[in-house]
């Protein structure tokens, strides 16, 4: 079965045809893959959710999760049309977007997913209590080709430190191999971000507990001084386990961005279903509560960038203009 909207943009959904049953009645099933990153991380998790809620909703779009490096493989997925939507992480997507180390991306936001307060967890008997106490240790900078080390890097410039020279960088193969590591001492630290993210819950919850480390807020401010893209966010108590006080940090948003061709119409029915589920969103994970339709047009860098069917949308529900 062929797309046919598809056909006359001259673009193809990455799309094997299914069909659903509805009494009985056949229907065309459209399947949209979805790029999300290495196993073990936060946006695999996010991503089989996001599958789950959505294709429950609508039997006519199924969402198709796909492991992927991250983000830095994502964005040229998406660019070559090798992927209809993908999660990326606000650092790689603000340096996209603004053409930074490469021409602007012309790809497009679906929706803001969560927000990302970056910070590092040691174990809770380790001696570690400040950023500073880190210089010079081996550290866990997230999984290559994701996001993690670019935020890593804007927030330790701000601070003076150099992320592969002021410590013994780490950058793992699997998201979900930095919480073994602080367990067993090869890393003395693990750099995270995000409220629910399975690396900092996966050390919190072992037998030696956890200790957070974020930027103090005279760090906070020197951050944003020289990179003001990134905002003050909070971890709330209780985000992790044993952890009884809020964290301050900063960071940015992830999103969920389309090739640039996504027809409008497509991109409407995704938004459509998406924001229409957000309770069972929420209830699902706790993660997606921050997935609203608000918090896209919030996050947005600018309004331009997020896809016109989605606008479209959002005008009909009275977010937008």
């Amino acid at each position: 079965m062929k797309l046919a909207s598809s056909i006359l943009l001259g673009v193809a959904l990455l799309v094997s045809p299914a069909i659903a049953q509805s009494g009985d009645k056949a229907i065309p099933t459209t399947t949209i893959s979805l790029g999300t990153a290495t196993p073990g991380g936060g946006f695999p998790l996010y991503g089989d959710a996001l599958a789950q809620v959505m294709n429950a909703a609508d039997p006519q779009v199924s969402i198709a999760p796909r492991n992927t490096k991250g983000s830095n493989e994502n964005i040229p997925l998406l660019e070559k049309g090798e992927l209809d939507l993908a999660l990326v992480a606000g650092e790689p997507a603000y340096e996209a977007f603004a053409g930074i180390g490469r021409a602007p991306a012309r790809l497009k936001i679906l929706t803001a997913i969560y927000s990302n307060p970056g910070m590092f967890v040691v174990r809770a008997d380790s001696p570690y209590k400040t950023i500073r106490d880190l210089v010079g240790q081996s550290v866990a900078f997230g999984a290559k080709g994701s996001g993690l080390p670019i935020l890593a890097r804007y927030v330790l410039d701000g601070l003076g430190l150099k992320q592969d020279e002021d410590f013994k960088a780490i950058y793992l193969d699997r998201a979900g191999d930095g919480p073994a590591m602080v367990e067993d001492g090869r890393a003395a630290a693990l750099w995270g971000a995000g409220i629910g993210w399975p690396g900092f819950a996966t050390v919190a919850s072992s037998a030696s507990g956890a200790r957070f480390i974020a930027p103090s807020a005279e760090e906070i401010a020197r951050i944003r001084a020289k990179h003001s893209f990134l905002k003050p966010l909070t971890v709330p108590a209780g985000s992790y386990p044993k952890q009884s006080e809020p964290i301050a940090s900063l960071g940015s948003w992830s999103f969920v961005l389309t090739r640039e061709d996504l027809p409008d119409d497509v991109a409407y029915r995704l938004a459509k279903t998406l924001h229409g589920a957000e309770a069972t969103f929420c209830k699902t994970l706790a993660q997606a509560c921050e997935t609203t339709a608000a918090n896209t047009v919030g996050a947005a860098p600018r309004p331009e960038l997020i896809h016109p069917g989605v606008m479209k949308y959002f005008r009909e529900i009275g977010v937008v203009k």
